[in-house]
């Protein structure tokens, strides 16, 4: 199991992966990302270039592009986050984004 850790000394994100880390004994090779090539390898596993990232070369559960990312989870399902958050809030189910009070109105749950 080899994991690799990106990140950089001044970043509080980057020490909030490592306590966790390290408190649960997860061994991990730490990559400093402050020059241009450890930020073009970054890059290579998440396009976008954001750290901390944690990447597990041998994990079969990894999504198209190999990588698992801190907080990647947290962004995939946001638009039926705010859907489920009006409909349990208004009654109403929304079907398309924006969601404008005036289609809340329409569907006759409020008002």
């Amino acid at each position: 199991m080899s994991y690799r850790f990106f990140g950089h000394p001044f970043s509080s994100y980057t020490w909030k992966a490592l306590i966790a880390l390290y408190e649960k004994e997860v061994p991990f090779d730490y990559v400093v990302v402050e020059d241009e090539e450890s930020a073009a390898d970054l890059r290579k596993h998440w396009p976008i270039g954001k750290f901390p990232l944690l990447v597990h070369e041998d994990d079969p559960y990894v999504n198209a592009l190999g990588i698992k990312g801190v907080g990647e989870i947290g962004i995939t399902g946001t638009a039926g986050a705010v859907a489920n958050a009006v409909w349990h809030a208004t009654g109403v189910r929304p079907r398309r984004f924006p969601v404008r009070i005036e289609d809340l109105l329409a569907g006759g749950g409020l008002g």
